[in-house]
């Protein structure tokens, strides 16, 4: 066997290892969203009562009865593939733990002991702030997203063409679901800057210097995640600009942290210097 076989066969021990161990964590990780999902989509009914709340609490607002809320659907199947779409959504999110801990699982043992430690505040702080931002949407902002579109029905008896709001079942979960994965995606964002800041990609002052553009990248993006309405679309980016503000004071707090280590590994005497030392 010449020295050029050996090298691809040993070669290919390694990258074997690793698709074994690939195959391994998407095995746990497609297990636990198909777990998850049969759960979300055996309890579905519930699941969509629940978040049909922030509609009666718009109702409420609006001044209606919000025992009178109605959502419709207008195929026979279209309510059903609104649980499977529901069941997958809470699929994902029950089962969003686990996924992340098998990619750290496989990621972790190329990392070192310093890396690792660094990455895990990052994997704790990612689906908290996923939360923190589904939890507003859920609290404040679906309510007032329904309220506007509620303000514009004709109900009343002096009303010469009654004209009122009756949702679809589907696009109703396609609203809220939008609007909790764009809240959810922009509250990652001091995680992605922090981590960028720390490989050296990005800096505060850069940040600091892009803000403008910033700003308007950030009532771009609400007009395209969010549906085309000016309270939905000032909700999300209002967030996103603060949230960038606090990437840039994370960014110059790694930053600083960054040169505070390096500031105290250069004060630290080298090995030859400990030699001539002990010499003397």
């Amino acid at each position: 066997m010449s020295n050029e076989d050996e090298d691809i066969e040993k070669s290919s021990a390694p990258l074997m290892e690793h698709l074994i161990e690939l195959r391994r964590r998407l095995m746990w990780s497609i297990g636990g969203f198909f777990i998850a999902f049969l759960v979300c989509f055996f309890f579905a009914k519930q699941l969509f009562n629940l978040l049909v709340i922030p509609f009666q609490w718009a109702t409420q607002w609006a001044g209606l009865d919000p025992s009178q809320v109605e959502l419709i659907y207008t195929a026979p199947q279209e309510f059903f593939f609104t649980q499977i779409k529901l069941g997958m959504f809470g699929g994902l999110v029950i089962a969003f733990p686990l996924i992340a801990a098998q990619i750290y699982k496989f990621v972790a043992p190329g990392l070192y002991r310093n890396e690792r430690a660094a990455f895990r505040p990052f994997l704790i702080a990612t689906p908290v702030l996923f939360l923190l931002g589904a939890s507003l949407v859920y609290f404040f902002f679906t309510p007032m997203v329904m309220w506007f579109f509620l303000s514009m029905q004709q109900i009343g008896p002096d009303q010469e063409i009654q004209i009122s709001l009756l949702p679809k079942v589907s696009e109703y979960l396609g609203l809220i679901m939008t609007l909790i994965f764009s809240f959810g995606l922009v509250f990652q964002l001091p995680v992605v800057t922090t981590l960028m800041a720390r490989v050296g990609l990005v800096t505060a002052d850069g940040l600091a210097d892009k803000r403008k553009y910033a700003i308007v990248f950030a009532f771009v993006t609400a007009a395209i995640l969010t549906p085309p309405d000016p309270v939905s679309q000032i909700g999300l980016a209002v967030p996103t600009i603060l949230l960038y503000e606090v990437s840039i004071w994370l960014a110059r707090r790694t930053e600083r942290k960054r040169q505070e280590a390096e500031a105290a590994k250069d004060a630290e005497p080298s090995g030859d210097e400990e030699s001539a030392a002990a010499a003397e």
